[in-house]
């Protein structure tokens, strides 16, 4: 199946044209992939939800993540729609909120390291392949779902800058939480992410890579767009 979808892929990139924009969770991929996809009038794909969603599906029915085959299920059955205003709904309900905690972050990179978790969700991102554009943030977008983009950013930055960041969105939102823990719980996440064996978080080797450690949003923004400029 995936070989038959790789082959439609490749002939819709063809016309289609696609930006892929990976790296580890708080470099700023979402906010980054946001912005270009509204400059550019493309559609965007949040990959990273899809597993979210995954994750927060297997909580709510009680499926443990070590049910393989029963965590593939839910993935590939995953009802989801992705509201213009930027709310999700699993199921017809709002749970924009709930997939953007810590826990379901870590959820999402457990049943992400499920190579049949992975099957499942592969047609599922290609399909948002359509015209005008697309802008494909994740870990593997550029090396696994989308290899043919003709552009191809990764974006890195510390742990520990990612867990400041983390936390200063937490607390500004009245969450109690350690910078420590946060900084731990990053570190774990990227372990898993980069040395699971279906798709691992690495850069593609023609990505363009920012470390965005030292960098605004804006900066990073400018970056990336001056790069689009130059196709």
């Amino acid at each position: 199946m995936i070989q038959d979808v790789k082959k439609e892929a490749k002939s819709a990139l063809q016309t289609v044209p696609v930006i892929t924009v990976d790296g580890p969770g708080g470099v700023g991929k979402g906010t980054i992939s946001a912005l270009l996809a509204a400059e550019l009038g493309w559609h965007y794909l949040d990959s990273g939800a899809l597993y979210r969603l995954t994750g927060l599906a297997c909580v709510q029915k009680e499926i443990p993540f070590t049910s393989i085959n029963k965590v593939a299920h839910i993935a590939e059955n995953l009802v989801v729609e992705f509201l213009p205003s930027g709310g999700i709904l699993l199921n017809d309900v709002e749970v924009e909120t709930l997939i953007r905690t810590e826990l379901a972050g870590n959820n999402a990179s457990k049943v992400a390291a499920i190579p049949e978790v992975r099957d499942a969700l592969f047609k599922r991102q290609k399909a948002f392949l359509q015209s005008p554009g697309l802008i494909a943030d994740g870990r593997d977008m550029g090396t696994t779902i989308f290899p043919a983009a003709p552009l191809k950013i990764f974006l890195t930055a510390s742990a520990d800058e990612r867990a400041k960041r983390r936390y200063k969105q937490l607390i500004e939102k009245g969450n109690n939480v350690k910078l420590s823990d946060l900084v731990v719980e990053i570190q774990e996440r990227d372990e898993r992410d980069m040395n699971r064996s279906a798709s691992p978080l690495i850069a593609a080797q023609d990505a363009t890579i920012i470390d965005t450690s030292e960098l605004s949003i804006d900066e990073v923004f400018q970056k990336v767009k001056n790069l689009y400029k130059k196709l």
